[in-house]
Order: structure tokens, then sequence, then C-alpha cells
């Protein structure tokens, strides 16, 4: 099968690598030529532009945007629909609010297009793993890039499936991003604990490598932090700053919106955002407040 892909970004890169290895003939675009040119070393058909990249494919022409969520999405979409025409398909697989999606849905459907948001799990290890594709949008549409979903999954019949009506896909992945969220929390919190507790001269990577096999705590994510504290087991190269996407933000948005209770989710979020004051202003009034009411003593700044 025939598509386009625009963004060669680490995971857009890596799935065209997989599409080009099973055999689907695959037109690249990235405003970075040298990302376009390392594609066509591996049999890629490169574009300088989405002009090109769509005179490329045959109609009915299939494009994938794999660029970052927000602006450069809408930008992308609707340059990228000047181009196209009635029954073409564009499909989204970035992390884009769902809302987004819906509203993009509706408004290429109204020029004969269709539109998949594709809500995409997998990281760097996707070319070698496959991902895990959750889908939203007409089942015919859908259907009809079955092909690619099916080279891009782990397997043909793992790992990927139509979940809902546009926005549903990337409504799941927000979800999944939540959840993932919570679960890195609570591993991160728990090795603390452990490393705190200086008298058992606890062997971090060890107890790692331990929980992986027949714990029920035991999972991908525990795998990756195993392999993190065998490259450096006091993590000394790495900042206590912790980003987010915004699909945490967004998880708990939808939870407040739909009353229901997402704690552990949220609290996780928080601790992110915790990450990032140096000196939060919050800690110093309440050592003020101490001080003020009970006279209990204060670090003070050295000038």
């Amino acid at each position: 099968m025939e598509l386009g892909m625009i963004g060669l970004g680490k995971m857009g890169a890596n799935m065209t690598r997989r599409l080009l290895k099973g055999g689907h003939r695959v037109a690249v675009f990235d405003p970075r030529p040298e990302a376009v040119k390392e594609l066509e070393g591996m049999g890629a058909n490169g574009a300088g532009s989405l002009a090109e990249l769509v005179g490329n494919l045959k109609p009915p022409r299939t494009l994938w945007v794999m660029v970052p969520s927000g602006k450069i999405t809408e930008d992308t979409i609707w340059s990228l629909a000047g181009f196209l025409s009635a029954g073409d398909t564009v499909i989204d697989g970035g992390n884009s609010n769902y809302k987004d999606s819906q509203r993009r849905a509706e408004a290429l459907k109204a020029r004969g297009l269709s539109f998949i948001d594709v809500g995409t799990s997998g990281g760097i290890w996707g070319l070698a793993e496959g991902y895990s594709l959750m889908i939203g949008g007409e089942p015919d549409a859908v259907e009809r890039q079955r092909a690619i979903f099916e080279t891009l999954a782990p397997a043909p019949d793992k790992g990927w499936g139509r979940v809902g009506p546009s926005g549903a896909g990337h409504f799941v992945k927000m979800i999944h991003n939540g959840i993932e969220y919570g679960l890195m929390q609570a591993y991160a919190e728990g090795f603390e604990i452990m490393k705190a507790k200086t008298e058992f001269n606890l062997r971090l990577p060890q107890i790692a490598e331990i929980w992986r096999s027949g714990s029920v705590v035991r999972s991908w994510l525990l795998d990756l932090t195993a392999r993190a504290l065998a490259e450096d087991e006091d993590l000394r190269a790495v900042k206590a700053w912790v980003p987010d996407s915004g699909e945490g933000r967004w998880t708990v948005f939808e939870a407040i919106d739909l009353d229901v209770a997402a704690p552990v989710i949220t609290a996780a979020l928080q601790r992110r955002l915790r990450s990032r004051a140096a000196e939060p202003f919050s800690d110093k009034l309440l050592a003020a407040l101490r001080n003020q009411f009970g006279g209990h003593a204060v670090k003070r700044v050295r000038e």
C-alpha cells in the first residue's frame, strides 16, 4: 500500500522505516532536508514540499501527519487539505486533543475528505516491537487503511483497533497517558523509599530485575526502570525536572468534567509540575507559618 508521511521526528521516521520494511511504498516530507534524505536512502520517495508530496501519490491518497500537537498540527492539516481531492484520507497520529480531532473530522468531511485520529504508543521501541494504535474514525475509512495498521502494530491481529468515531482514538490515548503518569509516579516513589532506607544498603538495579519476573508489578515500565538504573544507579546525570506533554492535564480536566475521581493521575500531574520549581514558594510559606505560630526554626538563605 502507498501513503505519504509528514513529519520525520523519531517516531515518524521509525514508523516510516517499519512501513518500508513491511513492503509499503512511502513518500515522505519534513522541513529538514537531511531527515528526508536519510529516509530516501532506505527507499522512501522524498519530497521538498507538501504539494510535491501529494503529487507523488496516486488518488485516492492517504497522508499520515506525525507532528507535535497544537498549532503545527492545525497548520499542517489545513495546508495539506488544500492539495487534496475528495476521497483522500488524512491520518493524525500525534497527540492531538480529541476535541480538536472531532472538529477537524467534521470540517474535512465537508470537503469530501476522510479523517482518522490514531493515538500512537510505543516510543522509540516501536520500530522493533510495533506500535499500539488506538483508532478513531468512520468504520469504512479505517478499514481501507487496514494494511497500514497491521504493519505498524506488533502483529496483524494484536495491538491495534478502531475504538470509536472521530476523536475516540485520541481520547483513549489521552487516558492511556494519564494512567502512565500514575504508574510512573508509583514506581518512582517506591524506589525512592527503598533508596532512603540506607541501613539495608539495597541495590535498586537488583531489585528491579527481581521484580521483572513473576512479580505482580512487572511491566514494560518496570523493564525500562531496570534499564535506567543499570545505566546509572544513582541517576547522577539526570535532573529532577519532569515535563508533561499535556495529555495528563487533559485527562484531569476530563475527569472533572465527567465527575469522575482521579486522585492518582491528578497527584502524579501535580508532582511533575512541582519538579520544575527550584525553590517552591509554597514550601517557603509553610516554613514561615511554622515559625510564626510555633517559633519553629527556619533555615535562612545565606546572603
